[in-house]
């Protein structure tokens, strides 16, 4: 017996030291696993803080962008040359009468017609002059028939380049002619299982900037021959109302 007590009083002192030092490296692994799998504070507040200076970066870059800034700046200086063209006729005496100024066009020949049909459709695909100017000006410059009849055959043109246009590249282009906040306006058509009826309508009805419908009916399942039937067969009543319309009310109230 005496020899037994102080055995296992041996055992109980091996066994606990044995356990406290299992009890260290356990506690030793699990800091050492915690720290590995908690990120430092300023690795965890990189991202954050990198995605913050990402936004101001990424607008600034969007203000700088060359094609923005030239859409925003080409309509005004449009207006400008059309402002120096009317002074410029007044002053000449082109624009002294309605005889005089078609007088002008017919001694053009047909630069008269390829110059107008040129403007008109990059006036379509792209906002150098508001359209609706082009429209209104073509039954003056060469009669209501051929007017309407190059303002028809210039506005269709540039209106199939602007669905290939946005068939080919997407919003990418187009966000950067257009304002953000007008492309979410109206992209939200194209969500519609209607959209090619409200696209019909609005080509038909000026309810909607034609040029920018157009360039987003291509970045839609839209068929090309859909399309092109809606653009063909809606435009002629777009260009009868608003073109002869309107240039009817300018003959009969400008001092002429």
């Amino acid at each position: 017996m005496s020899t037994v007590a102080p055995m296992a009083a041996d055992a109980r002192r091996t066994l606990a030291e044995g356990l406290e030092t299992v009890d260290r490296r356990v506690s030793t692994l699990r800091a050492a696993q915690r720290s590995t799998q908690t990120p430092a504070p300023s690795e965890a507040s990189a991202p954050s803080e990198a995605s913050t200076a990402s936004a101001p970066a990424h607008s600034a870059s969007a203000r700088r962008d060359p094609l923005r800034i030239i859409a925003r700046l080409a309509p005004l200086a449009g207006l400008a040359v059309c402002a120096a063209l009317m002074a410029w006729g007044m002053q000449s005496g082109v624009l002294r009468s309605l005889e005089h100024l078609q007088s002008f066009i017919d001694s053009l020949g047909l630069w008269g017609p390829l110059v107008f049909f040129g403007a008109a459709l990059a006036a379509t695909v792209f906002p150098i002059v508001p359209g609706g100017l082009l429209v209104i000006a073509a039954p003056l410059l060469f009669g209501p028939v051929e007017g309407i009849l190059y303002s028809y055959l210039a506005i269709c043109a540039g209106s199939m380049l602007n669905f290939a246009i946005g068939r080919q590249v997407g919003l990418g282009l187009i966000e950067r002619m257009f304002s953000p906040r007008t492309v979410e306006k109206y992209l939200g058509w194209t969500r519609s299982g209607h959209f090619s009826r409200a696209f019909a309508v609005a080509i038909v009805l000026p309810v909607a900037p034609d040029d920018l419908l157009c360039y987003l009916a291509g970045t839609t399942r839209m068929r090309w021959r859909t399309y092109a039937l809606i653009i063909f067969a809606g435009k002629p009543w777009t260009l009868l109302a608003y073109g002869l319309g309107v240039s009817a009310l300018l003959t009969r109230f400008w001092p002429w």
